[in-house]
């Protein structure tokens, strides 16, 4: 497929626009500011002469995604809050139950994310909001394929943990 193939783009732009609004909104800290960023991504796919190959296409996009946020990070001072998007869509149930104690699960999950270190929360928003690889994770953020596993694993060791030690924690507790 080519760049100039409407229904490629179409694809492409619904597999990965939501991913990447999500990703460019942590890092930008605005929502709107973040679908901009999207949009520029998009144009600047639209605009060369050729397609990534399948393999690189998605590095491709978060890596021009994050430069895009980058800059508009740097160019405003001010930082404006957004409400924490979810890291995946959460599935309707038929037990209210069951999902209330799922987007109770999630929001901690979120929370105790926020308080990991800045590169281990970008890795793992890379590993599970746009489930991607190490070795593509590795070239969007310029680090090894090794110390991005190492991001992940410490990042999921650390929540795992405060799940497990927090004195609130009704979910893990129910599950020893």
């Amino acid at each position: 497929m080519t760049v100039k193939d409407p229904d490629w783009i179409q694809s492409v732009l619904a597999r990965y626009e939501q991913p990447l609004i999500r990703y460019a909104a942590h890092i930008t800290r605005d929502f709107e500011r973040a679908r901009e960023v999207v949009q520029d991504t998009f144009l600047k796919l639209c605009r060369r002469k050729s397609s990534p190959e399948d393999d690189h296409l998605a590095p491709w996009l978060y890596t021009v995604c994050r430069n895009g946020a980058l800059d508009v990070r740097r160019k405003e001072k001010r930082m404006t809050t957004i409400e924490e998007a979810p890291l995946r869509q959460v599935p309707v149930m038929p037990e209210a139950s069951a999902a209330l104690e799922r987007n109770e699960r999630l929001a901690q999950v979120l929370d105790i994310l926020g308080t990991l270190p800045a590169n281990q929360q970008e890795v793992l928003r890379l590993k599970f909001q746009g489930n991607l690889s190490y070795r593509e994770i590795s070239r969007i953020v310029n680090l090894s394929v090794s110390n991005v596993g190492f991001l992940i694993h410490t990042g999921l060791k650390t929540i795992r943990e405060t799940i497990r030690t927090r004195p609130d924690n009704k979910v893990a507790r129910r599950g020893k």
